[in-house]
């Protein structure tokens, strides 16, 4: 759910991709057309976190798909997850390891996919010549690169898991928890491939929709994947409930988000594509049945300032069951992470209202978690992303260090995060790295 302010810090940087020969460039295959991404009819027979397969990926990792990044090594794991009912699953993990890799520390990065068509998957769409899914669609998830990038100069290994499942179900919530939690196994289950240690020190973190993936896997560790050594999780752009995001972006930049979250949900509720094809009107049809080949920006260019809401023949379905009960039912805070989580917030946050969160940390620190949350005043919910960044991780590095979390719950009031004098110079130099690796730095940290 990462807005426009994005698209336009990021659209400057993709001309640097177009250096490279059009000769080298070969799109990689579309999950749908994959073998790899096949559930493989003895999913079964594996746990939960167990490799079915492995490879290297089809097309090099790229900056906005058009600029190759020098990583050491990358890797694509299929494993074992489970959907939102428990039911047996696979999905992808996509691993990236930086020169003089530390393979004690690995971050589990949830991207913001939003969207409900599997070619958006992060394993694919951080691929070089990488089809977007309609005008732009993957060029968030792949601006997020940057982001993934920072934590790569550390010498973290990193992986980015495909959290909406091999359906793309999104906002299937825990489905999205289990499978960054099923992602983290499979890394560590990769050690004899990837090299990383069998027990690694190990981070979350996400933004907007790849905040709710990591909130989720953070509610459900300690009952799920009690074993892992997590040390903590930073969420931005935190979305505890669904229903009032409807309500906040219905009509406008952003009410493009709205079908993809109703057609992603469909995926693993039946009874709600049901009640969903025959409530929207005929006229919109056709606009609705295009989500399904679509990535998140040509969703939301698509919708574009629309009455979403209004294009159904009752609006009301989405406040009455089965709607409201599937909507509760991935919401976040139904458990307390055992985790120190750092949550960073714009306080006009125009896509999920700051009271939501102010809850959720409220319910969070009530069952125990400690949290260090900070509002943020000078920001909407797309800069955030960008200049909240520094201080997520700076909060990041101490814990993959072995410095504690927060010893309690901390709320902090912060007029910018780009006064954080520690996050800004973070921040600084995460950018001025992440320039250099466009044009062919080896990535990773300058002394091992």
């Amino acid at each position: 759910m990462f807005p426009r302010f994005i698209l336009l810090s990021v659209a400057g940087f993709s001309t640097l991709g177009l250096s490279v020969p059009v000769q080298e460039r070969q799109q990689p295959i579309l999950p749908t057309e994959d073998s790899f991404y096949k559930v493989p009819d003895n999913i079964n027979d594996y746990p939960p976190g167990t490799i079915i397969d492995y490879r290297k990926p089809p097309s090099p990792i790229a900056a906005f798909g058009v600029s190759p990044v020098n990583l050491k090594d990358t890797w694509q794991i299929s494993y074992r997850t489970n959907d939102n009912f428990g039911k047996a699953l696979s999905t992808v993990l996509t691993v990236l390891v930086p020169y003089k890799a530390d393979f004690t520390k690995v971050l589990s990065y949830q991207v913001a996919e939003d969207a409900a068509y599997a070619g958006c998957a992060p394993s694919y769409a951080l691929q070089f010549a990488s089809a977007t899914g309609g005008p732009l669609g993957t060029i968030v998830t792949q601006a997020e690169l940057l982001l993934m990038e920072a934590a790569l100069e550390q010498g973290w290994v990193v992986v980015a898991p495909d959290h909406e499942g091999p359906d793309a179900a999104y906002l299937a919530n825990k489905l999205a928890g289990y499978a960054t939690l099923d992602g983290i196994r499979a890394a560590i289950n990769s050690a004899n491939v990837t090299g990383i240690s069998k027990n690694p020190t190990v981070g979350m973190w996400g933004y907007s929709g790849g905040s709710i993936a990591s909130a989720a896997a953070a509610e459900l560790q300690q009952s799920y994947a009690p074993e892992l050594r997590i040390a903590g999780a930073a969420l931005g752009g935190t979305v505890p409930n669904i229903t009032s995001v409807i309500k906040s972006i219905n009509k406008g930049p952003l009410a493009g988000i709205i079908p993809p979250g109703m057609i992603g949900l469909t995926k693993q509720y039946p009874i709600l594509k049901l009640g969903l094809d025959a409530a929207v009107k005929p006229e919109y049809k056709a606009k609705f049945d295009a989500v399904g080949k679509q990535c998140f920006v040509a969703d939301v260019l698509s919708f574009l300032g629309q009455d979403v809401v209004g294009m159904l023949k009752d609006p009301a379905i989405l406040t009455q069951e089965p709607a409201k009960g599937i909507l509760d039912e991935n919401a976040l805070g139904k458990h307390n992470p055992s985790i120190p989580l750092f949550i960073y917030k714009s306080i006009q946050d125009e896509v999920s209202p700051i009271k939501e969160t102010d809850d959720l940390v409220k319910f969070y620190c009530s069952g125990g978690t400690k949290v260090q949350y900070d509002r943020d005043l000078l920001s909407e919910h797309g800069s955030l992303a960008i200049i909240g960044a520094g201080k997520a991780l700076a909060w990041l590095k101490d814990i993959m260090n072995g410095r504690k979390g927060p010893s309690q719950c901390k709320t902090s009031n912060v007029v910018s995060s780009l006064l954080d004098l520690r996050g800004s110079i973070t921040l600084s130099a995460a950018l001025i790295e992440a320039l250099v690796d466009l044009v062919g730095k080896p990535v990773g940290p300058i002394i091992g």
